[in-house]
């Protein structure tokens, strides 16, 4: 099997997708890894590294694309991208199908099976290649509202652990996930107040044992959601629904309602936002402000600590990507819960029902 590694074209994303000692262990297995010039030079792996273990470095899109019959990467393909793609091809990367029309179409249009890392699940109910990310994502989603609650950045000029005799901020965490999760241990190691919302009893019942006396577990419903974020200096939206757009939890009318210079930071944003006023924006713009409060939406925040994401990333994702190299995928989809979870499109079909709703697009399970 060829495997094929591109660089990253995405804006601001400096990940890449394969280790080294993954590209020596497919090489070891009988694989030939093919890697575009410099896709690892921001996660601090070198061409050379790659090539000591066995790896081909090219210098084109074009020549990974032409020769891999498994394409490896980070992100969804980008528009420069989808007439690279070439039919029966497998495409195994994050794919955020859900947000973005025109990508699943030029994606079906082109005829490739596509495995999202967003969707791959074990028998036990975990999405072990996004549980890393989901981590990253929750400490930054802190550290990034701390930095923006400062009155410089239009915030509300407040440190979000207080002082001896000043109250620190007020933080609610919206769904109790792994993002939630850790961003709540973020805020609490801070000293914030913080309350997290979830509908799920049990895990609610979980993080109050876990967590320190500075933590307060709610459940998720309009009326609590509506009386904690009115009380709020940072807002933390983390709800995904498997396959589907994030739920939209702030309205404009709640939103108008908010403490003036309060912060949110969307980290849905790549699924579509959980905002009524969100929309995505970048490193070098990374908020706006609507009736007062500070909107944070960049998407893709792992992709900005390419050194921490990169590792993180491929140590999950590896394990797939070796069974993805070594077997046929549609015996894979049968055998394999994750590769069968992981599984959102093939011959030109979308096989998650979530997604095919969403754009009103047909649905065909897949049967082998």
């Amino acid at each position: 099997m060829i495997i094929g590694v591109p660089k990253e074209i995405k804006n601001h994303e400096y990940r890449v997708s394969l280790l080294a000692q993954g590209v020596e262990a497919l090489v070891r297995a009988g694989g030939q890894v093919i890697i575009q010039r410099d896709a690892g030079l921001a996660s601090g792996i070198t061409n050379v590294d790659y090539e000591t273990v066995g790896g081909e470095i090219v210098d084109t899109p074009e020549l990974v694309y032409a020769q891999a019959e498994v394409i490896v990467k980070v992100m969804e393909p980008q528009v420069p991208e989808y007439k690279l793609l070439k039919k029966d091809q497998i495409v195994f990367s994050y794919c955020h199908l859900a947000s973005n029309r025109p990508l699943t179409e030029a994606m079906l249009a082109s005829r490739i099976t596509a495995l999202a890392y967003e969707t791959l699940q074990t028998p036990q109910g975990e999405f072990p290649c996004v549980m890393a990310m989901s981590e990253v994502a929750g400490r930054m989603a802190v550290q990034e509202g701390a930095k923006y609650l400062q009155e410089p950045k239009q915030g509300r000029g407040m440190l979000l652990a207080g002082l001896a005799g000043v109250p620190g901020a007020e933080v609610t965490i919206i769904g109790a996930g792994r993002v939630g999760t850790h961003a709540c241990k973020m805020a609490a190691a801070l000293g914030a107040n913080v309350t997290i919302l979830d509908i799920n009893i049990d895990r609610l019942r979980y993080l109050a044992d876990a967590m320190p006396a500075n933590v307060h577990t709610l459940m998720s419903d309009p009326h609590n959601i509506r009386t904690s974020v009115l009380k709020s200096d940072l807002v933390i939206l983390c709800v995904s629904i498997h396959g589907s757009k994030a739920p939209c939890l702030i309205d404009r009318k709640l939103l108008a309602q908010m403490k003036k210079g309060a912060v949110i930071v969307d980290v849905a944003i790549d699924q579509g936002g959980s905002m009524e006023t969100s929309r995505p924006t970048s490193p070098e713009n990374p908020v706006y402000i609507v009736d007062g409060v500070v909107h944070y939406c960049v998407a893709n925040m792992p992709g900005m600590v390419p050194r921490t994401g990169t590792y993180a990333l491929a140590n999950a994702i590896f394990p797939y990507v070796l069974k993805v190299a070594n077997d046929d995928y549609r015996k894979l989809v049968k055998d394999s819960h994750e590769i069968r979870t992981a599984l959102n499109m093939t011959e030109g079909h979308l096989t998650i029902k979530e997604i095919a709703e969403t754009f009103d697009l047909p649905y065909k399970k897949f049967v082998l």
